[in-house]
């Protein structure tokens, strides 16, 4: 059985790829901090959230497990990893889905306090799970066929109005991944992302709000698609990039955004 830890996994994105990869055979580590961020106005996930994803991963015949880390302590996230080796023999794969937003002013006008929160959760964080979920992936014997996955956005390619902290923590995880794919060389373990549109997750709510827009659904209209995601299409995508048939794929980051970066 392969072994998968995915970050941010109480809802949205994360929580709809642990459940693809556990449909899918993996046993997978749901790993979230399921707490509010004071900094931030509005509500995160919540424990009552990962465990109901943990317990309906269970119910449909899967392996899961949950566990509390902030992906912005390094600490916290090693430990998750350590729980993974320690609960089912490795790591496979590493799903950094964990994701926050702020802004609705220019950047000059921002609290630091929020700026902090963005690039703290949506780059070091990212970067904090490769410092700890690599090492592990090496780790396994060869030939090996590790994967470090990150969910990006398309605000990597796009200058997004009053959140110009979020566009750059995406294109800072962009530009990670790439130098990721070219370090990890021949090691049999891969870096890649997904670039997502507007997806009907709490985050998107948020950015509505932030805009001053009715209803997420606003946003559709930006995509040629005219329609928004849905968390289970970035999952998808992601559960192949996690899977054998991208063996040839690193340094990737692909756009599922309903054509969006056209």
């Amino acid at each position: 059985m392969k072994v998968a830890l995915v970050t941010g996994a109480a809802r949205g994105i994360g929580a709809a790829t642990a459940a693809k990869l556990a449909e899918q055979g993996w046993a997978v580590l749901a790993v979230d901090a399921a707490e509010d961020n004071p900094v931030l106005p509005y509500p995160m996930g919540t424990a009552e959230e990962l465990s109901t994803v943990v317990d309906m991963i269970r119910e449909d015949g899967g392996t899961a497990e949950e566990f509390r880390a902030d992906v912005r302590d390094r600490a916290q996230l090693a430990a998750a990893v350590a729980e993974a080796e320690q609960r089912w023999g490795g790591l496979d794969a590493a799903i950094a889905a964990a994701g926050v937003i702020a802004g609705g002013v220019p950047l000059w006008e921002m609290p630091p306090e929020q700026e902090d929160a963005v690039l703290d959760v949506n780059l070091r964080g990212v970067l904090n799970l490769a410092h700890v979920a690599i090492p592990a992936m090496l780790r396994c014997p060869k030939p090996r066929a590790g994967r470090f996955l990150a969910v990006a956005s398309a605000a990597a390619t796009r200058g997004l109005p009053t959140l110009a902290a979020y566009c750059a923590a995406k294109a800072g995880v962009a530009g990670l991944i790439r130098a990721l794919g070219t370090e990890l060389g021949d090691s049999g373990v891969t870096a890649n992302a997904v670039s997502p549109g507007s997806t009907d997750t709490p985050i998107l709510a948020e950015s509505a709000r932030l805009y001053d827009l009715p209803a997420t659904q606003t946003f559709a209209a930006q995509q040629p698609q005219q329609r928004l995601l849905d968390p289970a299409e970035v999952a998808a995508v992601l559960a192949f990039l996690a899977g054998p048939e991208s063996s040839a794929m690193t340094g990737a980051v692909v756009p599922v955004d309903g054509g969006l970066a056209l």
